[in-house]
């Protein structure tokens, strides 16, 4: 074509009177098409012996067509391939095959290739077989045609699960692999997902024996944005039960006996499969007798006979019972058992006031706290019975109408009442265990139902506990003295200080009022402390008693001199002062200041006594010794008269 311009250019001079027409390719159709030579110049004519020569014709015999020869025939050429546009699906021929890729003809200007690894689910595959392909690109950036079968048969499976999830038509699927939280199932040749809630009714955990199944499935879930689609097979299930259940539920009446199969146990009973309806056996039907769980009784996947006790038409829930299909264990007692005979019986339940004994399933008795032991102590059932122990029991009362027994476990053996003065008298002593401590006394077993009481003023001559638990734990054991006994009321008084002599009598004197002792603070409070003195005693500092001479207070474990202010042997009261210790002291101090002073003030006066009696004698004296002169005086003139 480049030389057939190339001519025309240089023959161009010889056909001036037109302008010359040369064929070019177009970018699309290779036909060629009249392009324009520039005008030449004008110049003269010249006539030589070719002028009838056709230049239309070069010599490879190539014609020269006219605009609208050209047209014709480009639209002939076009019409030879077929029009196709990004994404369509068509149908293809394979025209050959390569050792990776299939050569398909679509009728499109060229051929597309397809990998083989589309046709991995083909066997036998060869030249002439038609397949769908869907039309990737036109054009690729290396210019070929590019096809899919995987696209084709991805957008066909598409179409036809939005088809079937409108419809809800039953499928089938091929399980291909195991992912997680499910199965990745082949649809149409489109992966779709299987929830492994979705796989069966009942809770399914090996996924792995699904895997390679075919299995019919119905679609339940579509997303068209990203072209994702959910199976399941439970609904297909379900659907069937369903149906069942309707038939099974028609056909239902209180007291019909049907057979099932345990599906799952709970704490509060068991759901069994009635072959596609499923009912509730209740815990309290399953047995006449106590259970504390259903799998004490029924096992997984057991086969039972039970009896319909209820169902509810609109809720489909049906009740179902087990022991109904037994006579209750009341009605079919033992000829044996009367008022007076030895039962054996476990407990089963334990209350506040006593003890149930199941002697057979079904059929239990109470055993009172009153009816435990001979002893009038109180006694906690729960501490004294435990679940599961076994016990034998005279039958006290038994009403079969009302399906009551009671049992007493103390007249297994005699009332040791009836010999309490010979075997307890008034004044012996004894040693007993420990089994109650209330904040008043403490409750001493001397055996099986005889025990009493130790009040807590009886358990100490000189101390003061406040709770009998300072002095005595339970399970100790404890001498003690027989204060009294009260078989009417069954009841003993029993002391422990009484064992030995009060000491209060012969410390009256030690501790006589005024006298004063070193003590220690064992305790303290608002109203005063609590004060350790010699021989075990104990006496009481109130609190404005505790005060010391520089102002302060004595405190807890401080050791100082007590004065004792009261003493009362028969309450066994002894009260303290601290204070008086150092008043007393300071008191007497004064005293004997102003008794010194007293003396040093008699001395004075006798001193002074003496003086005077002294001056006194002096001018007595003198004045008799002056009378007596003064006589001789008077008698010395008379006589010289």
């Amino acid at each position: 074509m480049n030389f057939f311009i190339k001519q025309l250019n240089a023959d161009a001079q010889e056909n001036a009177a037109a302008p010359e027409v040369v064929e070019a390719p177009t970018a699309t159709t290779n036909a060629p098409v009249a392009v324009a030579a520039p005008a030449p110049v004008a110049e003269p004519v010249v006539e030589t012996a070719h002028d009838d020569f056709d230049w239309s014709i070069d010599k490879r015999n190539v014609s020269n067509y006219s605009k609208e020869e050209k047209l014709k025939y480009d639209e002939v050429y076009e019409n030879t391939f077929v029009q196709i546009e990004d994404g369509e699906i068509l149908k293809g021929d394979i025209v050959g095959l390569t050792k990776t890729d299939a050569v398909i003809n679509i009728g499109f200007k060229s051929d597309g290739l397809i990998s083989l690894n589309e046709f991995r689910d083909v066997q036998g595959l060869k030249i002439g077989d038609e397949v769908e392909v869907m039309v990737v690109e036109k054009e690729d950036r290396g210019g070929n045609l590019h096809l899919s079968r995987k696209s084709a048969r991805i957008f066909r499976a598409w179409e036809r699960i939005m088809e079937v999830h409108k419809t809800g038509e039953v499928i089938t699927g091929t399980v291909t692999s195991k992912t997680k939280g499910g199965l990745i199932v082949d649809v149409f040749g489109m992966e779709t997902f299987l929830p492994g809630s979705q796989i069966d009714v009942k809770p399914v955990t090996d996924y792995d024996q699904f895997v390679n199944k075919t299995m019919e499935f119905k679609v339940v879930k579509i997303n068209e944005a990203i072209k994702n689609a959910v199976v399941s097979h439970k609904a297909l299930i379900e659907s069937d039960i369903e149906a069942q259940r309707a038939e099974i539920i028609g056909k239902l009446e209180k007291g019909q006996v049907l057979e099932g199969t345990v599906k799952n146990i709970t704490d509060f009973g068991a759901f069994m499969d009635l072959g596609g309806l499923d009912g509730l056996l209740y815990i309290t039907d399953i047995s006449w007798g106590r259970i504390s769980h259903p799998s004490e009784v029924v096992k997984m996947d057991q086969k039972l006979q039970v009896v319909v006790l209820d169902f509810d038409d609109d809720k489909k829930r049906i009740s179902l019972g087990l022991k109904q299909l037994t006579p209750h264990p009341w009605d079919v007692l033992p000829e044996g058992l009367a008022e007076g005979s030895v039962v054996k019986g476990k407990v089963v339940n334990i209350e506040d006031y006593g003890a149930f004994l199941e002697i057979q399933p079904g059929v239990e008795g109470l055993v009172h706290v009153s009816e435990i032991t001979w002893a009038n102590t109180p006694i906690n059932a729960k501490e004294f019975f435990k679940l599961g122990d076994e016990y034998e029991a005279k039958v006290v009362t038994l009403d079969k109408d009302a399906r009551k027994m009671s049992l007493s476990i103390k007249q297994m053996t005699e009332d040791p009442w009836n010999t309490i003065e010979t075997k307890y008298p008034d004044g012996s002593k004894h040693k007993g265990l420990v089994k109650n401590i209330t904040p008043y006394g403490v409750f001493v077993e001397l055996e099986p139902g005889i025990g009493g009481m130790i009040h807590i003023s009886d358990l100490s001559w000189l101390k003061r506990f406040n709770h009998p638990s300072d002095y005595v734990k339970v399970g100790e054991h404890i001498d003690i003295i027989i204060l009294s006994i009260d078989k009417e009321n069954r009841k003993l008084q029993l002391g422990h200080k009484q064992l030995e002599e009060d000491p209060w009598n012969a410390l009256e004197d030690t501790f006589a009022i005024g006298t004063i002792h070193e003590g220690t603070v064992t305790r303290k409070d608002d109203k005063g402390a609590t004060v350790q003195l010699p021989y075990g005693l104990e006496g009481f500092a109130p609190a404005r008693h505790l005060n010391k001479q520089d102002g302060k207070q004595i405190v807890a474990e401080e050791t100082a001199p007590f004065v004792v202010i009261e003493f009362d042997r028969n309450e066994k009261r002894i009260v303290l002062s601290h204070t008086r210790v150092w008043e007393q002291a300071a008191a007497e101090e004064r005293e004997a200041v102003k008794k010194e002073a007293r003396v040093e003030a008699d001395k004075t006066k006798k001193a002074v006594k003496a003086v005077q009696a002294k001056v006194e004698k002096t001018t007595l004296g003198d004045l008799s010794a002056l009378a007596d002169i003064r006589a001789k005086l008077e008698g010395g003139e008379g006589e010289a008269k």
